[in-house]
């Protein structure tokens, strides 16, 4: 059926079409046929099937691959502030329905799963932390912060700030500026981190200078089930960042805690806050190059009862995708080799480019190669607060494994 156009208009393939009705928002730069002319950067556009059907309407950025972010597939749309307000607010009320007790602490817009595309909010107390990787988001950000902050002053947060780290290479492919720094330069911290609570563990975040917005929340639930198998046991925490594996181990009764990341400046935080929870007598940092490390601890026969495995993404991209998995089997395969029969395994790959298919298939090899056997006890993914969106396969990044050496 062929609708009456608003806006600009962009004709795309049938192959384009076919993804879009499967629910995926995007549409490509080349799986466009035909446009309007002289299209403005960030501006609303609606996307035509091949037959001159509707399909949605999105938001067109100039200089990227991906062309069209559909915001909506309602031809009746509406895209008014109160149109952004509806998306904040739904956003919003999803973290409190799901997590009550945790959002305090978490994601509160996950980009396409919230219809929000290209933008990243975290909640940090009364902080928030945005990243904007859209054009169309970047021009309409300053009605979305206001409808953030209006949303949560009624559930009584007043927002003091919002730190804006828009550092991301992909900044550049959507023709934007790359910087970070205080919106309406109101910054209420002055240089000094947040305190949150997580799991009953206190945390310092410098949300300005800190990996991604300053934490990895997405890992929040996986933290908290290794504590049952932690108990007891010696622990080996690799990559541990800002040691919130290393500390939910320790709190939970671990005989004892090594953690291991190659950053200088990561284990300074993670000593701060296992200081800040008094738990620095069950926790050795050590800094080094964790397959050096593991290469080192096979040497010297060591073995612990629990390992937990959490690399930065091995691939950001499909065409680095085969040295990315031998990384993987690498590195799994050393950590195996510390696990005596009856201990357990905890690891994870945050590429939405490993498939968890595929990252099973990697395990399997790695225990062959590690002379073992593996049984799974949990497969897990992201926190609530990074929800999957049926038909986008990228918001499925975070695979999270749980594992017994036999």
């Amino acid at each position: 059926m062929k609708t009456e156009r608003r806006f600009p208009y962009a004709v795309i393939t049938a192959k384009q079409q076919k993804s879009i009705r499967n629910n995926h928002p995007w549409v490509y730069e080349d799986e466009i046929t035909e446009q309007s002319e002289n299209v403005e950067n960030g501006a609303l556009i609606d996307v035509i099937g091949p037959k001159g059907q509707y399909l949605g309407t999105g938001l067109y950025s100039a200089a990227s691959k991906i062309r069209i972010r559909i915001l909506s597939r309602n031809a009746n749309e509406q895209f008014t502030d109160a149109f952004w307000q509806r998306r904040v607010k739904y956003a919003v009320d999803y973290r409190r329905d799901v997590m009550p007790e945790d959002w305090h602490a978490c994601r509160l817009i996950h980009g396409e799963a919230d219809g929000l595309p290209g933008l990243t909010v975290d909640r940090y107390e009364d902080i928030l932390v945005s990243e904007v990787l859209s054009y169309g988001i970047d021009q309409r950000k300053d009605i979305i912060y206001q409808a953030l902050i209006d949303t949560l002053q009624e559930y009584g947060v007043h927002v003091r700030g919002i730190c804006e780290r828009n550092e991301g290479e992909l900044r550049k492919r959507e023709g934007l500026e790359q910087y970070k720094g205080w919106y309406r330069d109101i910054d209420p911290l002055n240089g000094k981190p947040v305190l949150i609570t997580e799991n009953g563990i206190r945390y310092l975040v410098d949300v300005e200078n800190g990996q991604k917005t300053g934490f990895f929340l997405d890992q929040k639930y996986n933290r908290r089930a290794i504590r049952t198998i932690a108990k007891g046991r010696d622990v080996l925490d690799l990559c541990t960042h800002a040691g919130t594996f290393a500390l939910n181990a320790a709190a939970a009764g671990a005989h004892h805690v090594t953690a291991v990341d190659i950053s200088a400046s990561a284990l300074e935080s993670a000593a701060e806050n296992a200081r800040e929870n008094g738990l620095s007598n069950l926790v050795t940092f050590r800094e080094a190059d964790v397959f050096e490390y593991l290469e080192q601890a096979i040497a010297g026969h060591e073995k612990y009862g629990l390992v937990i495995l959490d690399p930065p993404a091995f691939t950001k991209s499909r065409k680095t995708f085969s040295g990315a998995r031998s990384g993987y089997l690498r590195i799994n395969t050393l950590a195996m080799r510390l696990l005596a029969r009856g201990s357990y395994f905890a690891t994870a790959s945050c590429s939405h480019f490993m498939p968890k298919e595929e990252f099973l298939k990697m395990l399997e090899e790695a225990a062959q190669n590690a002379g073992v056997q593996i049984r799974i006890i949990e497969q897990r993914g992201a926190a609530f607060d990074h929800p999957v969106l049926c038909g986008v396969p990228e918001t499925e990044y975070l695979k999270f494994f749980l594992l017994q050496v036999l």
